[in-house]
């Protein structure tokens, strides 16, 4: 009969942090900064992006998916982790959990799948400047951009459609918020498939896009070497070093929070943080990398702030 409450039960518990007397306001307050910058810089890059008619360029539409993917990165796991802290709850309905889970993958996926999509356009930007209009045609744009989400969106659901096969015989989410392997913790099934899809599509995100990514940035390196002149040599660096960055940047994050639950002596608090910090860091420093490293983009930040100011 136990099993049986659980298997209808439509309320989860999530597994809260361990404050300190007194904490609970100051981090409440810190992470609602946090999220608040967040969602500033990244909407403040979309406007740029739609308002300036100087950056409706195929890099520029690409790009537009960089902090729209942020966006859902952020919002899907931030707001709710402050709200219970604040209010003590930890309480979290089945299907929002599984909306959560869905969405931080989707962020995830996401963000390597666009940063390929870039790396591509600077490829053909740098390796063939005279055939870019013709290879980059808005149709071509387009399609790009719709094969990034959709890949991305078909491999998230075909992740979580193999749960809906399993019963639910457990209601005590083992983590801060909602992800793919806390879900599978609830079930009593065999996750044997399960498990095997999660790492197949781990693999093809990974190898697809990185294998996108090194073969364009060797190709840019060596058209750097081969060119002499040094304008392109700048501009090469320069519209890709904000790329690098952001991967490197998401990848270490990443790898950090792996390592963090392979040692025995990492508090589950620090595993939960650094869980966290793979959906927080990359959204606040993507927009600030690109407007450090992308001259347009900061001429297009700068018009504006001038504008207000004469005003």
């Amino acid at each position: 009969m136990e099993n049986q409450s659980f298997e209808f039960s439509s309320e989860l518990t999530l597994d809260p942090f361990v404050i300190p007397p007194g904490g609970k306001y100051p981090i409440f307050f810190l992470g609602i900064f946090i999220y608040i910058f967040g969602i500033s810089c990244n909407l403040t890059l979309l406007a740029l992006i739609i308002l300036n008619r100087n950056l409706h360029k195929p890099m520029y539409f690409i790009l537009f998916s960089l902090p729209l993917n942020d966006l859902i990165g952020l919002s899907a796991m931030l707001p709710k982790v402050l709200s219970d802290i604040v209010t003590e709850t930890h309480k979290i309905h089945h299907l929002l959990c599984v909306l959560q889970a869905f969405l931080l993958h989707m962020y995830g996926g996401g963000i390597l799948f666009i940063l390929a999509a870039m790396s591509f356009d600077r490829y053909v930007a740098i390796c063939m400047p005279l055939r870019y209009s013709s290879v980059m045609t808005p149709r071509v744009t387009s399609c790009i951009i719709a094969l990034v989400w959709g890949l991305d969106f078909v491999l998230i659901v075909s992740l979580f459609s193999l749960q809906t096969r399993l019963p639910r015989c457990k209601y005590a989410v083992l983590n801060v918020f909602c992800d793919n392997p806390s879900l599978l913790k609830l079930t009593c099934g065999n996750t044997t498939v399960n498990n095997i899809i999660g790492l197949f599509n781990t693999a093809v995100i990974q190898v697809v896009s990185i294998s996108i990514q090194a073969y364009s940035y060797v190709k840019i390196l060596i058209t750097c070497v081969v060119t002499r002149k040094s304008e392109a040599k700048a501009k090469a660096v320069n519209t890709c070093v904000a790329q690098l960055v952001i991967l490197v940047m998401f990848e270490v994050v990443g790898t950090f929070t792996i390592l963090s639950h392979r040692f025995k002596n990492v508090s589950v608090d620090m595993q939960k943080i650094m869980g966290m910090l793979i959906f927080i860091v990359p959204p606040l420093l993507n927009p600030i990398v690109y407007g450090l490293y992308t001259k347009e983009i900061r001429s297009a930040l700068l018009r504006v702030l001038k504008n207000r100011v004469s005003i």
